[in-house]
């Protein structure tokens, strides 16, 4: 049977009766606690496995699935894919030109990759400029804005859907071009807003290498 604290004490002295992991003020179990270091290098490869994501899921969604469609539309781009936004006129074209199965397709990949992409993109830049943004408020305009990049994507799947769906609606089109060209803009400005972070970081862990190496 195991001694108590004090009579390790009475046996053997004072330094028996703490536990061997809790001296000197070490952890009984110092594996478990990491370094800012550490824990910033394991953000980074959440944060690269996410961008891989992201830009796998972009190219999967717009230069792939999304160019497929042309051939369901007669050659007509998809309006995920017009970053200047459509006019109603070119919605009752689209609507047209594709088959009910065509516009199936096109609402089941808003479900699928249209869905997920900006999902993984969010969550990315959350982790990036959770990660790098010390700026208390800066840190939640960015945040404000991935999460307005994330709504306006997936209101934008829905109103594209509604709009093809009532082509004689202008106002539906309308809505749905302003939601496209706003979820282009943000995605623009996560990018810029991201690197620039990134940059700053860098820098300032450069000069804060530089002024804690010793001069010689």
């Amino acid at each position: 049977m195991s001694k108590t604290p004090a009579q390790r004490a009475r046996k053997h002295g004072n330094r028996a009766a703490v536990a061997p992991g809790a001296r000197a003020g070490q952890p009984a179990n110092p594996t478990t606690q990491r370094t800012p270091r550490q824990a910033e290098g394991n953000a980074k490869l959440i944060i690269i496995a996410g961008l891989v994501a992201s830009a796998f899921m972009f190219w999967y969604l717009h230069l792939l699935t999304l160019q497929q469609m042309t051939q369901l539309s007669g050659g007509l781009a998809m309006p995920d894919s017009l970053v200047g936004g459509f006019s109603p006129e070119y919605i009752a074209q689209l609507a047209g030109a594709m088959n009910a199965d065509a516009l199936g397709q096109l609402n089941y990949v808003h479900k699928t990759a249209g869905t997920i992409f900006p999902l993984a993109a969010g969550f990315t830049f959350l982790l990036v400029f959770g990660t790098w943004l010390t700026a208390k408020a800066l840190r939640w305009a960015a945040f404000a804005l991935v999460a307005a990049f994330a709504v306006v994507r997936l209101w934008g799947n829905v109103a594209i859907d509604a709009a093809l769906a009532s082509p004689a609606d202008t106002g539906a089109a309308v809505l749905a071009s302003v939601l496209v060209v706003l979820g282009w803009a943000f995605l623009l400005l996560m990018l810029a807003g991201a690197g620039a972070t990134v940059l700053v970081a860098q820098r300032r862990a450069r000069a804060a290498a530089r002024e804690g190496t010793p001069r010689r």
